[in-house]
């Protein structure tokens, strides 16, 4: 294999180990992993948002029950104090106070109650909600040690396609323009491989066989010629 075609396979090499280090940042395990967990997160995140909006609505019920509570209280000591005090002689007014003090008793029987049930309702709540917290302080702990792992490894093989670009670069530019240029083009177009050696019968960028005529025919080019792949188009090194 003559030059420029040796430099040439050498520029494709290069570029199938960059195409493969550049797949490994997307692909690392500690990457997809993060998105699963992220995933778990905001799912988690959604659901204690929910019960949180469901606890600050029985909460929300349970003050304005206290204040009706407080509020019927104040009112039945208010008339409490006003019996006692003598100001009242009157047995109907009495009556009607005394009437009207176990109208509010009832009614703070009845408010209470109704506390009561909010309470065990929420009750339920706080444990739930304090289980996603519990959950969503490891998952972000989870999250927190995946980036810095996704962070060491996109570094590390950052490093290496520096050094491999460069490399590239090196051997590129000894590359004969009309070739390179054909090359760029037909690695944009085809998949990452613009060029490929003929193995056998057979190009080794499509994998396809060739004719023997047609094999015959690349055989007895020139070392310093080179032709394309009939069936891909590839540069065809042989």
């Amino acid at each position: 294999m003559a030059e420029p075609f040796d430099t040439l396979m050498q520029v494709q090499e290069h570029d199938i180990a960059l195409d493969q280090l550049r797949h490994r940042i997307d692909a690392l395990p500690e990457r997809s992993e993060l998105g699963r967990v992220r995933e778990r997160l905001a799912s988690l995140t959604a659901a204690s948002a929910a019960v949180q909006a469901q606890i600050e609505d029985l909460s929300g019920r349970q003050r304005s029950l206290e204040e009706q509570i407080a509020t019927t209280a104040r009112r039945r000591h208010e008339i409490e104090q006003r019996m006692e005090s003598g100001q009242v002689s009157s047995s109907r007014d009495l009556q009607a106070m005394d009437h009207e003090v176990q109208q509010l008793g009832t009614r703070m029987g009845h408010l209470e109650e109704e506390e009561l049930v909010l309470l065990e309702e929420q009750e339920p709540l706080d444990v739930v909600l304090a289980e996603h917290r519990a959950i969503e302080v490891a998952l972000t702990d989870d999250a927190t040690r995946l980036e810095a792992a996704v962070a060491e490894a996109v570094a590390e093989i950052e490093a290496s396609i520096a050094v491999a670009t460069t490399e590239r670069e090196a051997l590129a530019s000894g590359l004969p323009a009309d070739l390179a240029e054909r090359y760029e083009f037909l690695r944009s177009r085809l998949g990452g491989i613009g060029a490929a050696r003929l193995m056998g019968d057979h190009c080794d960028g499509c994998h396809l066989s060739l004719s023997s005529v047609e094999v015959e025919r690349i055989r007895r080019l020139p070392p310093d010629e080179f032709t394309t792949c009939p069936e891909c188009d590839r540069i065809l090194v042989h």
